[in-house]
């Protein structure tokens, strides 16, 4: 067959039906890891942060998908002085569970993150030092992020993910009696008596 002008605008018409047809199959950008609490209060939903925060999303995951966090509690609920539906509810495996090696702090400087209304976040002592115990904030807690310039230890805390659904489940959580023994003295008070189970912890 010839390659008249027609030809020619057969196929610019072909070309630009193909250009139009690409966006279609463009593969959407994979979804965030969610894992899913049940406990005895009810079930949490949680979505990480895991290209903005990886250490630290990975490091739950290992322990989620290792089913350490199946049978442990969350056993703290600390409010805030004077504002008693806002402060943060802390989780744990059972103390059998034997922690995975400590990882690498993220800051929120580094990661962007806040410590807002439902986030999630890594507990630890020094930095450097977290392993499996975790918290989720009720209400906005600024002073958990990192504030460089400040003295002391100024990194906060890693936050790495957020809830998006059972917030009612994680405020109920911090409403509970918190009357529970302590070794540290600086969290009396704030003990939940009794824990809340995690009956399980899971992907998806």
């Amino acid at each position: 067959m010839g390659s008249g002008p027609l030809d020619r605008r057969t196929l610019v018409a072909a070309g630009a039906g193909l250009v139009l047809a690409a966006p279609a199959i463009v593969r959407a950008a994979p979804a965030k890891p969610r894992v899913t609490m049940k406990t005895a209060r009810g079930t949490i939903v949680v979505e990480l942060e895991d290209k903005r925060a990886p250490l630290t999303s990975a490091n739950f995951l290992r322990y989620v998908d290792a089913k350490a966090y199946d049978g442990g509690t969350f056993f703290r609920a600390a409010r805030t002085p004077g504002m008693k539906k806002d402060g943060t509810i802390v989780g744990a495996p059972p103390a059998k569970v034997r922690p995975f090696p400590p990882i690498r702090h993220e800051p929120t400087t580094k990661t962007g993150l806040k410590h807002l209304n439902g986030t999630l976040s890594l507990g630890r002592f020094a930095p450097g030092t977290a392993t499996n115990n975790f918290f989720i904030c009720v209400g906005d807690q600024p002073y958990l992020d990192a504030h460089p310039g400040e003295p002391g230890d100024n990194l906060g805390y890693a936050a790495f993910g957020r809830v998006v659904s059972g917030m009612s489940v994680v405020e109920k959580i911090l409403s509970l009696p918190t009357n529970g023994e302590t070794k540290f003295k600086d969290q009396a008070g704030q003990w939940l008596k009794p824990p809340v189970p995690i009956e399980s912890m899971r992907r998806g």
